[in-house]
C-alpha cells in the first residue's frame, strides 16, 4: 500500500514509519520540519527507506501531493497542550482547518482511507467509570478542542470511497529517534535520571490512559488494513485494559525500576483538572492486534536505559530539543519560523490554497 504519513519527522512518525517499512508498505512523509534537528538517536529509514519526502507546511499541501496514494496516516499537529495554548489561534488553523482541508484534497485525490491521530485529552475531565468512544466530550484546552473539531469536520467526509479513522491515543510514551520529554511518563523518566527525582508538578491524584509508543504504531497499521465496513467513521479509544494511571502511580513504578530516585511534589503542586480513565474495549473487538503489548514497567525500563545509554545530563533534558513549545519558540526567537509559524523561507510564497 502507498501510504503518505504527516508528522513523519515527529516522536510517534519516527517510530510509526519503519515499522510501516517492515510491513511492506510504501511510505512517503511529509513534514514542515520544525522537529527534524531534534533528535535522540540516528534516524536510518528518512535517508533510504521512504519513497519521498515533502517539507510542504500543512497548511499549503497541494493536491498532487496526494495523487496515487492508497491511504493518509495524519500525525502533524501543533501537539500538546502547552503548544495548543502557545497561540489557540494557530492551533485551529493548523490542528483542525489544515487537517479537514487535508482530508477533502485527499478524498478528491481518490486516497481510499485516512487514519486521523487524535486524542483522548478530548474527554477533558470525566468522574465515575472509564470513558468510552460515545461520552460527552469536555475538551479543557484548544488543542484537544482542535481534535474534537477535526473529528466532527473529517467525518462528515466519509462515504463508500473515502474511509476515515479516528484513533484516540492515550498519553503516550516510550523511546524514539525524537524523543520527547514534554509527556508526563518520559518527562518524569528524564528527572530521575537526570536529578535523581521523580518531580510531580501536580498532587499526583489525576488519571491518564497511558500507552507505548509501539503500541500506537501497532493500532495504526491494523486500521490501516482493516476491513472498511468495521471501521468507517469510527473512532477507538487506543490504549489497554490496565492503561489507566494515576500519576502518583507512575511516579512509583519509576522510582522501583530506577533505584535510589525519590518522589517529589513541586511547591504548590495542586490538583489537575485534567483527570479521566478510559475504555479501551472497542479497540480490542473490532482492532484485536492493536490490543498493547507493553506494560508500563517495561516501557519505564526502556527509556530509562535509552536516556542512560545516550547519556542525557540535566541541561540536555531541560533543553529546547526535547520539549516541543521550546523548540517552537527558539525557532520563532532566531527568525527561523516566523509569528505564524511558518518557516521564513516559505513565508512570503503565495499559498498554494486558501484554507476552507
Amino acid at each position: 500500500m502507498k501510504v503518505l504519513v504527516t508528522g513523519n519527522q515527529g516522536y510517534i512518525g519516527s517510530v510509526l514509519v519503519p515499522a510501516l517499512l517492515r510491513e511492506g508498505h510504501q511510505v512517503s512523509g511529509l513534514d514542515v520540519g520544525y522537529f527534524q534537528d531534534c533528535l535522540f538517536t540516528p534516524v536510518d529509514h528518512e535517508t533510504g527507506g521512504m519513497v519521498a519526502h515533502s517539507s510542504d507546511d500543512l497548511r499549503d499541501v497541494p493536491q498532487t501531493s496526494l495523487e496515487g496514494v492508497d491511504a493518509v496516516i495524519h500525525l502533524a499537529a501543533l501537539s500538546n497542550d502547552p503548544m495548543g495554548e502557545f497561540n489557540p489561534a494557530l492551533t485551529r488553523e493548523v490542528n483542525h482547518l489544515a487537517s479537514v482541508r487535508l482530508a477533502r484534497l485527499a478524498k478528491a485525490a481518490g486516497v481510499k482511507r485516512f487514519l486521523f491521530s487524535s486524542s483522548c485529552s478530548m474527554y477533558g475531565q470525566a468522574d465515575g467509570a472509564p470513558v468510552t468512544e460515545q461520552h460527552a466530550m469536555r475538551p479543557l484546552t484548544a488543542y484537544a478542542k482542535s481534535k474534537v473539531d477535526s473529528e466532527i469536520g473529517i467525518k462528515e467526509l466519509a462515504d463508500e470511497r473515502f474511509c476515515p479513522v479516528f484513533l484516540r491515543n492515550g498519553t503516550v510514551y516510550g523511546a524514539s529517534p525524537r524523543l520527547r520529554f514534554d509527556l508526563v511518563v518520559n518527562n518524569l523518566v528524564g528527572w530521575a535520571v537526570t536529578t535523581g527525582e521523580v518531580r510531580l508538578l501536580s498532587d499526583g491524584r489525576s488519571w491518564r490512559p497511558l500507552v507505548h509508543i509501539q503500541d500506537v504504531s501497532r493500532a495504526f497499521i491494523a486500521a490501516l488494513s482493516a476491513p472498511a465496513d468495521r471501521v468507517c467513521g469510527e473512532a477507538f479509544n487506543v490504549g489497554g485494559e490496565t492503561g489507566n494511571y494515576q500519576i502518583r502511580e507512575v511516579a512509583e513504578t519509576i522510582s522501583e525500576v530506577i533505584k535510589g530516585c525519590r518522589v517529589t511534589f513541586a511547591e504548590g503542586a495542586s490538583a489537575d483538572s485534567r483527570t479521566y480513565r478510559v475504555n479501551f474495549n472497542k479497540l480490542a473487538r473490532f482492532l484485536p492486534s492493536a490490543v498493547p503489548e507493553w506494560r508500563l514497567v517495561d516501557g519505564v525500563a526502556e527509556v530509562y536505559e535509552a536516556v542512560r545509554r545516550v547519556g542525557i545530563d540535566a541541561d540536555a533534558f531541560k533543553g529546547r530539543r526535547f520539549t516541543r513549545l521550546a523548540q517552537l519558540k527558539h525557532l520563532v526567537s532566531t527568525g527561523q519560523v516566523d509569528q505564524q509559524l511558518r518557516v521564513r523561507a516559505r513565508s512570503k510564497a503565495t499559498r498554494a490554497a486558501k484554507l476552507a
